[in-house]
């Protein structure tokens, strides 16, 4: 056991199903999303200019020529980072309350049935639903809105981080015992391996979650973000404006479960849970 942990440690030991790099099809990969982004805006454009023929539905050209106007005033940018701080804020928070809790139900029992009726009964109360309570109980400043995304965040991050604890091989944990591993070594080299990519996946979930929380809470009480761009471009029929807020959530989402996916095939490819 201590031969291959040392191996492990000196990188000669892989996953046989770790995926390399590969400069090609690194490039063809990149190739695909920007052949997807090019159909998009065509589309986006033909139904535009030739399906819809309205005022409302700008096309693409248009749009970006208003985010341009945006991005060079400041404004634009200003609201991408205060929505994107109150975002990452909460969710690391949420992500780290989430995780030793998911890995305290998922290792001992008596906790999960303690704390399932717990996760069970709030993660079906949606975060949108408390942004009244939220505003209520913090106002209309940063910490409701913090606290709304530590809210949608936490409850998935708990069930993928217990599901990955439930997923690990009892006969791994076995044959790593069996071989004279510590209760450290067998966490770290076969329970963690095994318990990351459903934590990571867990995280990629509760992102997405907080990119509609956020713009449902600055909707209704901010000052600024891209949920506050919205309602105030509805205000004023800024349509324009209202396509440059949505175009840029879409590409900040994207970009971030971009990341996300990364992660997990990166730790996918340097780990492996010892067999």
């Amino acid at each position: 056991m201590s031969k291959a942990i040392s191996l492990r440690r000196q990188g000669t030991v892989k996953s046989a199903g770790a995926p390399g790099w590969n400069p090609l099809s690194i490039s063809r990969g990149y190739g695909g999303y920007l052949i997807g982004f090019a159909s998009l805006f065509v589309i986006w454009h033909l139904a535009a200019v030739y399906l819809v023929g309205s005022a409302l539905f700008p096309p693409p050209g248009q749009v970006l020529a208003k985010a341009g106007v945006l991005i060079w005033s400041g404004v634009l940018l200003e609201h991408i980072a205060v929505s994107l701080r109150r975002i990452l804020i909460g969710f690391f928070l949420g992500s780290l309350a989430g995780i030793p809790i998911g890995l305290a139900m998922g290792s001992f029992p008596a906790v999960r049935k303690i704390l399932e009726p717990y996760t069970e009964f709030f993660r079906f109360i949606p975060a949108v639903a408390m942004i009244t309570v939220a505003v209520i109980w913090f106002g209309i400043g940063e910490e409701s809105k913090i606290f709304l995304i530590i809210y949608t965040t936490i409850f998935i991050v708990i069930l993928n981080t217990a599901a990955g604890v439930g997923a690990i091989a009892k006969n791994k944990t076995r044959a790593a015992r069996s071989l004279g591993a510590s209760s450290f070594q067998v966490f770290r080299y076969v329970a963690l391996p095994a318990t990351v990519p459903y934590i990571l996946t867990g995280m990629r979930l509760a992102m997405a979650n907080s990119f509609v929380t956020i713009v449902a809470a600055e909707l209704v009480a901010a000052n600024e973000g891209l949920g506050k761009m919205l309602w105030d471009s509805r205000l004023y029929m800024l349509v324009d404006d209202i396509f440059v807020a949505l175009v840029s959530l879409g590409l900040l989402g994207f970009v971030i479960d971009r990341l996300f996916r990364w992660a997990i095939f990166a730790f996918a490819g340097r780990y492996s849970p010892v067999a």
